[in-house]
């Protein structure tokens, strides 16, 4: 299956309708697995995946053929034609592959099991503590550790794992960079080390950027082809999705949202800096008055509206999963009242609820899932 994993462009974007090259056959093996995912168990016929990818019929028929040899697609009964003989329709086969998706906290870490459609079949929490020894390899035993009790549990064969944590990373190498908190890790090759320890292919990128990547390609940012995701847990940060691609940054610092200095005389962040956003969060919320955390949290979401013009702000973490009610009003009223102030005026921001709790480590699942159906933001 390597040279599916290798795939690039998706179905029904501009500019990636399918080439009869011979050397981008994996390329074109990706928008057939995306129009196959797409239609569900009602399926698609080749014809309709000639139509929409602008494959030869030949074409589509030997990548098809394929993926029935590899298991990934079956055929699934027959459909009407508007003339002839009824045409064969061909379906995803879920259960085909699997990815898992880890989010590793401060505290915690939780495990899932995706399949190719992204459905989770499997999943794990449990606590972490990293104070003791040293971190990055606490990290790498309990990661591999419970990686194992889901792999073991459920029997399935894996694609590969994805890790979400806190930045900042290099997503690009793998590597952790000075996570506030943990200033062991900076530097540790967490990509490698894990890789080697689980003996699958592994991707690391910021709990922001994975839980950014699960909404946008699961359906909860539907409305929104640019928006912020905002995750106020242990830590505070945000994931970018600008043009529908989440957006890291050459160095894969784009979403350091929760050290921006909003109080120039403000408390001591664990950064170093005074008056951060995310120690004035977490400030509030330890007093119990989350009423004023969301007001904070409103305002740094105001600044990324006017600085990046977004459609919509989601909001997630552990933190807002316990109010999201309040978490959700109060940044709303904050960027309402911004909006009325400066004479906004069209379509308002949404703000809304975007991850139930489980989002990061989905969205880490996605990093390997993605490629495979041709998201090059994978």
């Amino acid at each position: 299956m390597a040279d599916i994993r290798s795939g690039r462009g998706r179905a029904g974007a501009t500019g990636t309708t399918g080439v009869n090259l011979l050397g981008l056959r994996s390329h074109n093996t990706a928008l057939v697995l995306d129009l196959l995912r797409s239609a569900g168990t009602e399926g698609i016929s080749r014809l309709e995946l000639a139509e929409r990818t602008g494959l030869t019929p030949q074409a589509v028929s030997k990548i098809t053929a394929r993926l029935r040899e590899e298991g990934l697609a079956v055929e699934a009964g027959r459909r009407a034609s508007t003339g002839g003989k009824p045409r064969t329709v061909l379906r995803l086969v879920p259960g085909a592959g699997h990815a898992v998706g880890v989010h590793l906290d401060r505290d915690e870490v939780r495990v899932v099991l995706c399949d190719l459609t992204g459905a989770v079949v499997a999943g794990r929490r449990v606590p972490l503590d990293l104070r003791a020894g040293d971190p990055a390899e606490a990290a790498v035993e309990a990661v591999a550790g419970q990686v194992g009790e889901v792999l073991s549990a459920s029997g399935a064969s894996v694609l590969g794992a994805g890790v979400a944590l806190p930045g900042p990373l290099d997503h690009a190498r793998g590597v952790l960079r000075r996570v506030t908190g943990f200033p062991e890790w900076d530097g540790f090759p967490l990509r490698d080390v894990l890789g080697g320890r689980l003996g699958v292919p592994v991707v690391v990128d910021k709990d922001t950027n994975a839980a950014a990547l699960g909404l946008a390609v699961g359906g909860g940012a539907a409305e929104s082809g640019s928006f912020a995701y905002l995750h106020l847990g242990t830590g505070l940060g945000a994931g970018l999705v600008i043009g529908g691609r989440v957006h890291r940054g050459t160095r894969t610092g784009a979403g350091e949202f929760g050290h921006q200095v909003i109080q120039l005389d403000g408390p001591v962040c664990g950064c170093g800096n005074r008056g951060c956003i995310e120690v004035l969060c977490l400030g509030a919320v330890a007093r119990g008055e989350m009423g004023e955390a969301a007001r904070v949290l409103g305002a740094g979401a105001a600044n990324l509206v006017g600085l990046l013009d977004i459609d919509a702000v989601l909001l997630g973490g552990r933190t807002v999963e316990g109010a999201p009610e309040v978490f959700v009003g109060g940044v709303g009223a904050v960027l309402g009242e911004r909006a009325r102030r400066e004479g906004g005026v069209g379509v308002p921001v949404r703000v809304a609820f975007g991850d139930g709790g489980w989002g990061v480590a989905v969205g880490a699942a996605q990093l390997l899932l993605g490629p495979l159906f041709g998201r090059v933001d994978g």
